[in-house]
């Protein structure tokens, strides 16, 4: 049979304009199988991806017609010496084999013959000179004109080629401008920590020490854990060790751990494949792939439930992660910074911490002084803040006489820096460009303080209730927590979220027993 230069030409228009379309690995396959087999008569058609890099093969789709029994679109595996795809790759030529029996002693071939195909074509596809794969044609009967065959299915490897190349692609930057949208929205989520450079203007040692240890710390890959009382900078911090490392340039992800609740934790740390649940319609990646090559900040990871714990501690062993619904393992190359205020040795006494977790975290510990201890930063804080404030809102900055900073040297900021700022913004709103006296510092002090502390017995009294509420319930369970009857099921709590409560509460249940 001949086949003529302008049939060779319509055929190469009509598989690059079924492919154009086409987007994902088996549409693309359907679309040029469907137009091949128009024109020719094969019993199997299959194309191998190539990876140069781990010398591995993967099914670039399910392979039309009969499908011997083989590796899955879903995993590769290193190219089996002596296979089909094996010569095709090193020598970069093609491969027809006529009469499949006469090879039984390849690796790939076996498993055809018992699927009674009798011959196979093989060709490579070649891409500005680099081999992304092959493609193969097999017969359950030796087709003719092999010779004119093989010319043609060479021209239409490379057009096949072509197509498959510019999938990946579409795919990859796809991929990539998904994982930059995600990245500038924890960009912009952040944006305003580049105000708050007034949390650490210092003039204290204890301070001054701080600083030090971080600018030691800061260009190695050591994970850091910043330990202090709310409000004392942390997370300003773990963003100041970032910009000085080698990392500066990557992205910082910061993760909020008391935010993350059992249900989301691993779609959202570690993404999730497309039909992993109700709901995931495309692939997702998580925020430690967003991190990768960055910085990945966990703060307040001491209020981190426990379950959670031993699933963050599986990530850290060797920095690899699944996403949901994914068996393949990935890695990826991460500073780890985590910071608490929680006095971390005594929530393991508690058992409220794993200690196998704080070793991975911990390896340069850094305790950030409150406020209280360094008196000397007061004055010149408060200069700062009511300088960037009052031009952020847009009101002339008070101005404060000596003995009103006095004062507020010696009030007590339990809050320490987040509670001087938001008093300094008070102050800002209600006296704007006016001096501030010790008098006004007092009056304006008084309802934040008590606002304060109707904050904290509100918080106390609700803490309260809950710890009654259970015990009720265990009362009434005699300390039964799993099961239909189970405490956890009558305050509608999954278990792991109940012992948690448990423990924070210093609550025995075998007591209500």
């Amino acid at each position: 049979m001949h086949w003529s230069n302008e049939f060779r030409y319509k055929l190469l228009l009509k598989l690059n304009n079924a492919a154009i379309s086409h987007h994902t690995k088996e549409g693309l396959f359907n679309a040029i199988a469907a137009e091949l087999k128009k024109n020719f008569s094969h019993d199997r058609l299959s194309i191998n991806l190539y990876d140069s890099k781990s010398r591995s093969i993967s099914y670039f789709a399910s392979a039309d017609g009969i499908s011997p029994k083989g590796i899955s679109t879903n995993e590769s595996r290193s190219v089996s010496k002596g296979s089909i795809s094996q010569l095709v790759i090193t020598s970069e030529k093609p491969v027809i084999i006529e009469d499949l029996t006469l090879y039984s002693h390849l690796a790939s071939i076996p498993s055809m013959i018992r699927a009674k195909l009798k011959s196979t074509m093989a060709f490579p596809m070649i891409i500005r000179k680099d081999i992304i794969g092959s493609i193969h044609f097999s017969f359950r009967n030796k087709p003719k004109h092999i010779n004119e065959l093989t010319e043609i299915f060479f021209e239409v490897s490379r057009q096949i080629a072509i197509s498959v190349e510019n999938m990946l692609n579409y795919n990859q930057l796809k991929k990539i401008n998904a994982k930059l949208l995600l990245q500038r929205r924890f960009l912009i989520s952040d944006i305003n920590a580049q105000h708050q450079q007034d949390e650490f203007i210092h003039v204290s040692q204890s301070m001054a020490d701080v600083i030090h240890k971080l600018e030691q710390v800061a260009d190695t890959d050591m994970p850091v854990l910043l330990t202090g009382e709310t409000g004392t900078g942390k997370s300003y911090l773990a963003r100041y060790i970032h910009n000085l490392s080698l990392r500066k340039n990557q992205i910082f992800v910061k993760i909020n751990c008391p935010s993350l609740t059992p249900s989301l934790f691993e779609s959202e740390l570690f993404g999730y494949s497309k039909g992993a649940f109700t709901g995931a319609n495309t692939d997702r990646i998580g925020r430690f792939e967003i991190a990768d090559g960055g910085t990945i900040f966990l703060d307040e990871i001491g209020e981190l439930p426990l379950v959670l714990q031993a699933k963050l501690l599986q990530a850290f062993q060797d920095m690899t992660f699944e996403r949901v619904g994914d068996s393949r393992t990935r890695k990826i190359n991460s500073r780890v910074i985590s910071a608490t205020n929680v006095d971390i040795e005594s929530a393991i006494e508690a058992g409220l911490f794993r200690r196998d977790l704080l070793y991975r975290i911990n390896t340069f510990t850094i305790n950030i002084p409150p406020l209280r201890e360094r008196v000397e930063d007061i004055p010149i804080l408060i200069k700062k803040i009511n300088e960037i404030e009052s031009e952020i809102n847009h009101r002339s900055p008070p101005i404060y006489t000596d003995e009103a900073i006095k004062a507020l040297c010696y009030l007590d900021w339990s809050g320490n820096v987040r509670e001087l700022k938001n008093f300094i913004k008070q102050i800002i709103v209600l006296k704007p460009g006016e001096k501030i006296y010790k008098k006004d510092v007092r009056k304006i002090y008084a309802p934040f303080d008590r606002q304060k502390k109707d904050t904290e017995t509100n918080q106390w009294k609700l803490s309260n209730a809950e710890r009654q509420h259970i015990e009720k319930i265990l009362t009434k369970t005699k300390g039964v927590i799993a099961g239909s009857n189970g405490a956890a099921k009558l305050l509608g709590l999954p278990r792991s979220t109940l012992q948690y409560r448990l423990k924070t509460h210093r609550i025995n249940p075998k007591n209500f027993s």
